[in-house]
């Protein structure tokens, strides 16, 4: 991929309703549930143009990975971001290294996701968390999966069973869940008339949308929605978080 993708990757994460509003209920998240201790050390998986890993750095010290070595180059060289070029499935980290490891929507996009969660729980302390975000349920499968490379979607009850053990399991819950109805519509409709009459190019969900008036609407209607995780976690949506803590060395006799 060249650099001009990026670029606009890069704007997309910044501007887009669905990108803005997410990254500030991944903040509260992380603020309310993961960060009881000052400067965590972060280990950020797949962070695409950086806007998660530019988040996160107001909580410790963010380390940064990202599988796509063109995505590493841009980062370097245009966003001035220090970022490690590697696989969810190989983490090149010493186990424990972490207080708080993320992966925000990544593991969708590798075949083998028990070994990603695998290597996402190796390296996090004992006591530590980690934080992951997935699309969610089949029934909304769509071409915007295709052309962002997914394996799958998930229900809840499959995400945290690759956790293993659902005592560790910290706060679950689907989100984007007030606008599951008009993007489910949406995506059902998509399935029966050609792509080039819905999005530009061969482009992804993002790519629909996200004129000024559109996506004012949509940001202020997730962002009501942000209001309300505070307050109670939603059986359905679009996306799910989930926020694992790894049990303490005294907790496992």
């Amino acid at each position: 991929m060249d650099a001009a993708y990026f670029r606009e990757y890069y704007a997309l994460e910044r501007k887009h309703w669905w990108f803005t509003v997410r990254g500030k209920i991944l903040a509260d998240l992380v603020r309310r549930y993961c960060s009881s201790q000052p400067d965590l050390r972060i280990l950020n998986v797949g962070v695409a143009t950086g806007a998660t890993s530019e988040m996160l750095q107001q909580f410790g010290k963010v380390t940064s990975l990202e599988f796509d070595s063109d995505c590493c180059e841009f980062l370097r060289t245009e966003v001035g971001l220090e970022v490690t070029n590697g696989s969810v499935l190989e983490l090149p980290f010493a186990d424990t290294s972490f207080d708080l490891v993320c992966a925000f929507d990544v593991i969708e996009h590798v075949d083998d996701d028990r070994k990603a969660v695998t290597e996402l729980q190796r390296v996090c302390r004992p006591g530590g968390h980690v934080f992951v975000t997935v699309p969610a349920l089949m029934l909304l499968w769509s071409h915007h999966d295709v052309v962002n490379q997914h394996f799958r979607r998930y229900s809840k009850s499959q995400l945290l069973e690759l956790f293993k053990s659902s005592n560790g399991i910290h706060y679950a819950t689907y989100f984007n869940s007030l606008l599951f109805l008009p993007i489910l519509a949406f995506r059902l409709m998509s399935r029966l008339l050609p792509d080039k009459l819905l999005r530009k190019g061969a482009g992804s969900d993002f790519t629909v949308f996200e004129d000024g008036v559109s996506n004012t609407i949509l940001r202020a209607v997730f962002s009501m929605e942000r209001k309300l995780l505070k307050l109670f976690r939603f059986p359905i949506g679009v996306s799910i978080a989930c926020i694992w803590q790894k049990p303490t060395r005294r907790n496992r006799h």
